[in-house]
């Protein structure tokens, strides 16, 4: 009735790895995007850079680019493929 993970037994040792897994991956992460949006405040104070975008600014902006870049990829794959689905194919029997 649904999936498993080769080599961890169902039931609690899954729900175990899966939480030990998102640990893993999710502290890190939540690590570095909090320095990132607390960098441009010490760049700011400290070296007197001029910096005109906040923390959580940049994090947004760098988001919707990359959002942005995968909708146009997809959208360049999607009209490839319409391509070749316009074509009348031949069956051969």
């Amino acid at each position: 009735y649904g999936g498993f993970i080769p080599g961890v037994r169902p039931g609690k040792k899954t729900a175990e790895y899966i939480d030990r897994t998102l640990t893993r991956i999710t502290l890190p992460g939540a690590i570095f995007l909090a320095l990132i949006s607390v960098l441009p405040d010490f760049l700011i104070r400290w070296f007197n850079v001029p910096f005109y975008f906040g923390g959580t600014s940049l994090l947004i902006v760098v988001g919707v680019a990359l959002d942005t870049v995968r909708q146009m990829e997809s959208h360049l794959l999607m009209r490839h493929y319409e391509g070749f689905l316009r074509k009348k194919a031949r069956v051969r029997a």
